[in-house]
């Protein structure tokens, strides 16, 4: 892998992953643009002790543009986009629109390719580990500063998710603080060591591998199954059989072998709800462990993917209970959701 950075006309910065190690990338971005002005600030709930970013900047950003005006594709004679260059492998930059900047945190955009036709589950297993590798060192390179807390890469696919943009692309947020999320997860595991005197993360999946009736998916180094209290009616969990803390501490066979079950995944969920379906809307997340956090070593890294959709032209709707409560009602049995995607496996 070659990495490649530079800067766009507003200063903001941009990197090129490419597979070829003599690729030279020496486009320069010509738009005349301003400098990036923000107004995001984090402002913390004295009720729930969660934290909400407030960025009013962000109304103003791109939206659903027509595919002759992406600004993720390759820059052309008359038309040019936050990519100056003419093609690319993978390009990760700073959000021009962020949620989180400065003091605040940092957002970066995630070009899986230059392909604005093509989604993830189209890449090649090559294409697929360069984005890998695009992760690992956003998240080593985020790791060093020291307004980021966590870092936090994941992807939104589809308009029934709210996404703004056609091309293949995700994010990664590196948060101020540590999420809500993974606090209860912190919280979940450390009292699970003073119960058992067991790791939480390595106990979870052993418990699904004996019982077999949630696993989707077995590779050497990677096992996905469908957790046992699943909040969407398809959700799938990723881990690495050897459990770390983040992106960074994977070995070389964790790494070589993740394409293959990953794009498996994306593929058996885009073939859920049968032939002639739209592509299935879905949110894919890693889950990290905190830079700082105490017993971060305890920690196992994993990758949720889930969709909103619960059956053929249907969505599952946070109401009520859900986004008043926090308690989320799921119309598909979690045995159920792994029978069907392992029925739709490749052939």
């Amino acid at each position: 892998m070659k990495k490649t950075v530079t800067t766009l006309a507003d200063g903001r910065e941009l990197i090129y992953y490419d597979s070829a190690d003599d690729t030279v990338r020496d486009a320069v971005d010509r738009r005349p643009l301003d400098a990036v002005s923000t107004s995001s600030e984090i402002r913390r709930d004295p009720l729930l002790g969660d934290s909400v970013a407030i960025a009013s900047h962000r109304q103003g950003r791109t939206y659903h543009p027509p595919a002759d005006e992406c600004p993720l594709c390759p820059s052309q004679e008359g038309r040019l986009s936050e990519i100056p260059d003419s093609g690319y492998d993978v390009a990760v930059f700073e959000n021009r629109f962020p949620s989180l900047a400065g003091d605040s945190g940092r957002c970066e955009v995630v070009c899986f390719t230059s392909d604005h036709d093509v989604s993830f589950a189209g890449l090649t297993e090559e294409q697929a580990a360069l984005v890998l590798e695009a992760w690992t060192d956003r998240t080593a390179d985020l790791a060093e500063l020291p307004q980021v807390a966590q870092v936090f890469c994941f992807e939104n696919r589809g308009a029934e998710i709210g996404v703004t943009l056609g091309h293949p692309h995700g994010q990664i947020y590196g948060y101020p603080f540590v999420t809500p999320r993974t606090e209860q997860m912190l919280r979940s595991m450390e009292s699970h060591r003073a119960d058992t005197g067991r790791n939480l993360f390595d106990d979870v999946v052993a418990r699904e591998l004996a019982d077999g009736d949630r696993v989707v998916l077995e590779g050497e180094h990677w096992v996905a199954f469908v957790p046992y209290a699943a909040h969407w009616p398809y959700e799938v969990h990723l881990h690495p059989r050897r459990r770390v803390p983040d992106l960074r501490e994977l070995d070389q066979d964790a790494r070589t072998e993740f394409p293959q079950i990953y794009l498996e995944l994306l593929r058996r969920f885009d073939r859920i709800f049968g032939p002639g379906e739209p592509p299935t809307p879905y949110i894919s997340a890693w889950h990290q462990a905190p830079f700082r956090a105490p017993g971060r070593e305890e920690f196992g890294l994993h990758l949720e993917l889930f969709t909103i959709r619960r059956t053929s032209g249907k969505l599952k709707f946070l109401a009520g209970s859900e986004s008043g409560m926090g308690v989320f009602i799921n119309d598909v049995p979690p045995e159920a959701a792994a029978q069907r995607l392992r029925e739709v496996a490749s052939e």
